[in-house]
């Protein structure tokens, strides 16, 4: 029996050495924990309220936000709207820009216009101004036999005795006509438009006509020729023949001309009230001849 209680009471010791040493731990730790919470409240309790100065800087900061926005608003939209008087400058000035505008447009307008209607007319002289001679000439010797047909058709009707006659009478020295010469130098002008006269300055051609089935076979500007020799004088002018017929030149021949151009020149005889010899390089010219019988 002393066994067992002997063993009771060492239990019971032990039991009891665990259990406080475990209570007194707890207590340390709840007395820490409580110590900052106590800390903190005296702490809370010992700063001081705040003052009516710092409570209204953060009511005056969000005051100053709220007007910037507004300020800067205004701001713009004052840079943005124009003043009244610029407004009105504008105004008056747009209709006048729309009517110099309108006025340079219609302008502009008449001028094209103007340069339209005068191409034309300077490209016809231009091209005028630019046709070579030779073209010219081409256009008068082909106008030239047209009215040369319609001449010869309406020639008088003249009897050989007739022509004859004139003839021995020197009819062609009329109204100062060319007064002939013993040479072919003679026979050269020193002023060709002075000492030239047209079968109407010498009072029309009185000598023997051609008849027109002949002239049209082998006269007029299609149908050139060349004399290949020196004219002989005949009654003190120089005397050719072509087509069947002898032909006195009873003009004086250009200076302008070589000495030789009946050589080497292309000659035609034309009519225009009286017979004329033609030279191609200088279709101008006409040199009155007449029928030499």
């Amino acid at each position: 029996m002393q066994f067992i209680r002997a063993t009771s009471t060492a239990a019971l010791f032990l039991l009891f050495g665990t259990i406080i040493p475990a209570y007194a731990q707890h207590d340390q730790q709840s007395e820490k924990q409580g110590k900052p919470e106590k800390q903190q409240g005296e702490q809370r309790q010992a700063a001081p309220p705040p003052s009516q100065q710092q409570r209204s800087q953060p009511q005056r900061t969000q005051q100053i936000r709220q007007q910037q926005p507004q300020t800067q608003r205004t701001q713009q939209s004052q840079r943005q709207q124009p003043h009244p008087q610029q407004a009105q400058q504008t105004t008056q000035q747009q209709p006048q820009q729309q009517r110099v505008q309108q006025t340079k447009q219609q302008s502009q307008q008449q001028r094209a216009q103007q340069s339209r209607q005068q191409q034309p007319q300077q490209q016809q002289q231009q091209q005028r101004a630019q046709q070579p001679r030779q073209q010219r000439t081409q256009q008068t010797q082909q106008q030239r036999p047209q009215q040369q047909q319609a001449r010869q058709q309406q020639q008088p009707q003249r009897t050989r005795q007739q022509a004859v006659a004139w003839q021995q009478q020197r009819g062609w020295q009329q109204q100062g006509g060319w007064q002939g010469h013993s040479t072919w130098q003679q026979d050269r002008a020193q002023r060709w438009e002075s000492d030239h006269r047209t079968w109407a300055q010498r009072g029309g051609y009185g000598g023997y006509y051609i008849p027109e089935d002949r002239f049209s076979l082998y006269f007029g500007s299609q149908h050139g020729f060349r004399m290949h020799g020196l004219p002989t004088i005949y009654m003190g002018y120089p005397r050719f023949s072509y087509g069947g017929f002898s032909f006195m030149l009873v003009d004086p021949w250009p200076e302008s001309w070589a000495a030789n151009w009946y050589d080497t020149d292309d000659l035609y005889i034309g009519y225009d009230n009286g017979y004329y010899l033609y030279d191609r390089r200088y279709p101008s010219m006409g040199l009155a001849i007449t029928v030499a019988l």
